[in-house]
């Protein structure tokens, strides 16, 4: 049930209802008090200047918000947006066209901007500093250099994984902004607003169950609250309770601290089938029959935080904290020193 509903791909219809929840403006969204803060000093200087605003890198685990913060600057300044993802940018012409395009002072969005090519990063280079494109037409000594000239914009990327951002396009970033986590109460202040744009009625210990077991991430909050909905309307009588949340909940799989059934299968996986590990990610991938990419991204970077795994040089081990949740036996004295 978990990975039907909540699986991180959106379903079109889902991927409509998550648009209508994102907050519009930096007084409706909630959370990240510091990078709200520095933004917003940001852009009330950049308007005080007439100027774009300087380009933002946005990191963190998926469903935090980096996309809902680039919408709100485009509110904020009044200006046009462009979004694109980063695989999706293959020539470069593909840029050229875009950045050609845009209007003064507009944003260009590239979410998972550490995939971009090779060849597409070195023509952003000279736009994203002096705001030109040159562009080589034909090819041997016939070649030559076409400089175009692109408006003032601002490139707000997004990515979850700062390694793989090369050290030039990083260092082109004027406000780079790490998001974290949500606190409990926070999610449950964004659990009654979507609960309200939703027209679901709920009560307050309702919200706050949801928001414990929502992995600190505003997406999956919203995510469990539609699920809750569901089963609020077809089993109750559409109020969502205590009672209708816990039992959606267990309904989905999800327990106490958040963990999905796909996260306790990879923690089964390591202590069953690798004695606790080290487990290379390649091999636990498999184990598990998932992408390196899913695991690393996904499901890893919450177990992380809650302590329940380790990455170390050899591979991915399952704390004692993490055998405990999963109820396995502690760890065999021999592997003490890995924990």
């Amino acid at each position: 049930m978990s990975e039907q509903f909540l699986a991180p791909v959106l379903q079109p219809q889902d991927d409509d209802i998550e648009r209508s929840l994102r907050p519009r403006r930096f007084d409706d969204f909630v959370g990240q008090a510091r990078v709200k803060e520095q933004l917003t000093i940001a852009l009330e200087a950049a308007r005080s200047r007439g100027e774009a605003l300087d380009h933002v890198l946005l990191v963190g685990p998926p469903g935090l918000g980096k996309t809902s913060l680039a919408y709100i600057l485009r509110e904020e300044l009044g200006v046009g947006i462009r979004t694109v993802a980063g695989p999706a940018l293959e020539r470069k012409g593909d840029l050229a066209a875009i950045l050609t395009a845009l209007e003064e002072r507009d944003i260009l969005f590239v979410d998972e901007i550490h995939r971009l090519s090779a060849a597409v990063e070195e023509v952003l280079y000279p736009a994203l500093e002096d705001f030109r494109l040159d562009i080589i037409v034909g090819q041997g000594v016939a070649a030559r250099t076409l400089t175009l000239d692109v408006p003032p914009f601002t490139l707000v990327g997004a990515t979850t994984r700062t390694g793989l951002l090369t050290t030039p396009l990083r260092d082109r970033f004027g406000m780079t902004f790490r998001l974290d986590y949500y606190e409990p109460e926070e999610l449950a202040a964004i659990v009654r607003r979507a609960a309200g744009i939703l027209g679901v009625e709920i009560q307050d210990d309702a919200a706050e169950e949801i928001a414990r077991r929502a992995r600190g991430t505003p997406r999956v909050a919203n995510r469990i609250l539609r699920r809750v909905r569901d089963v609020a309307e077809v089993r109750h009588e559409g109020v969502v309770t205590t009672l209708v949340a816990g039992e959606a909940l267990e309904l989905l799989e999800v327990d106490d601290c958040g963990l999905e059934r796909t996260d306790r299968e990879l923690l089964r996986a390591i202590v069953e089938r690798f004695d606790g590990g080290p487990v290379g990610l390649s091999t636990l991938a498999v184990a598990l029959g998932e992408a390196q990419d899913t695991v690393e991204d996904v499901y890893e970077p919450y177990l992380l935080q809650l302590g329940f795994i380790q990455r170390t040089p050899r591979g991915r081990i399952v704390t004692a904290r993490g055998r405990t949740h999963i109820g396995s036996v502690a760890a065999p004295a021999a592997k003490a020193a890995l924990f």
